[in-house]
């Protein structure tokens, strides 16, 4: 009873559907008409629309606006930050090329120091580095990665971009140990110049080895220079050593060109001493001076000479003699 009082009857509804479709299909062709004729007032309200609607938009847009800023910032700022970590890196690498690149440059330069060094082209040299101090309080070597094998051998001079700094005093296949000029046991002979005067270097421990030998009024003086004489053979001459300084005690000392502090890059000389000495003969034959003939100055000529030892004139004094001495 409840149930057929609450459920409308099925022919009201229907109609109501039919009235409903008609007045909106009526609606439309009387607006669609409506526009056609009327142009203007339409333009007008749809213009009006859009001025009240514009302020709403406008508010609308901004969220969305600030939303695509924050979306593009943060994908700059993850472009940032892979930017940053990819320069991070260059600059490492490139740092490292630089260390590596200095490190070239102070070879390089030591190198060119070497060359700078003037020595005799006859004499041959190897380069090595100093990869070793074995001093101590009462021994000054060094250690060279020269060898026997490289054509080093016991006495021979060891020379850096400033001058000598020492000697070989024992080697190996790979590695050989340097006496320098300091050292107790070194003695070196060397000549002072401009006096041409000699004397023997002779290292005493201490950083400025002193001048041994050298005569008294040697007219030697604070300043000279000092190079080796290549007495003994070991060393060849004009090496330079270093340069003549006075003490406080009225000694002759020699500050050295080379500082054991800074060795790194060091040549061995290869020198050896020239023992081919050319014989010289003495003629086969003397022959007699011409009569008249003489050499510059009013002296005999070299074939009066002769003649004045070997020639008839001797023999005829030695006969004279020999007939008186009958």
């Amino acid at each position: 009873m409840q149930d057929s009082f609450s459920r409308p009857a099925p022919p009201i509804l229907g109609v109501s559907n039919r009235v409903s479709l008609i007045f909106m299909v009526t609606l439309a062709v009387a607006l669609l008409l409506l526009g056609r004729a009327e142009t203007y007032v339409f333009d007008q309200a749809r213009q009006v629309v859009t001025d009240l609607a514009a302020p709403v938009l406008e508010l609308g847009s901004r969220p969305v606006a600030a939303g695509r800023r924050l979306v593009e910032r943060t994908d700059e700022f993850a472009y940032v930050f892979d930017e940053n970590e990819r320069l991070r890196q260059e600059n490492a690498e490139l740092l490292t090329w630089k260390e590596k690149a200095l490190k070239l440059q102070a070879r390089l330069a030591r190198y060119e120091a070497l060359l700078n060094v003037q020595l005799d082209p006859s004499i041959n040299y190897v380069t090595g580095r100093v990869i070793g101090d074995t001093g101590g309080p009462f021994v000054e070597t060094f250690i060279v990665n020269l060898g026997h094998e490289h054509g080093v051998e016991s006495g021979q001079a060891v020379v850096d971009s400033e001058g000598l700094i020492g000697r070989i005093v024992s080697s190996g296949e790979r590695a050989s140990r340097i006496l320098l000029l300091t050292d107790l046991n070194s003695r070196v002979p060397v000549t002072i110049e401009p006096t041409r005067q000699r004397a023997v270097l002779s290292g005493d421990n201490t950083v400025w080895p002193k001048l041994e030998f050298l005569p008294a009024g040697s007219g030697v003086v604070p300043g000279d220079h000092v190079v080796t004489s290549g007495h003994g053979g070991l060393m060849p001459p004009g090496l330079p050593v270093g340069t003549v300084i006075q003490t406080e005690n009225g000694d002759l000392r020699v500050q050295t060109f080379s500082n054991r502090n800074r060795l790194d890059m060091v040549r061995v000389l290869q020198y050896r001493f020239p023992m081919d000495v050319p014989e010289q003969n003495p003629p086969s034959k003397l022959t007699a001076p011409v009569p008249g003939e003489e050499g510059e100055e009013g002296r005999p000529s070299a074939a009066g000479q002769n003649g004045a030892f070997g020639g008839p004139a001797v023999r005829g004094s030695l006969a004279g003699a020999g007939g008186a001495g009958q």
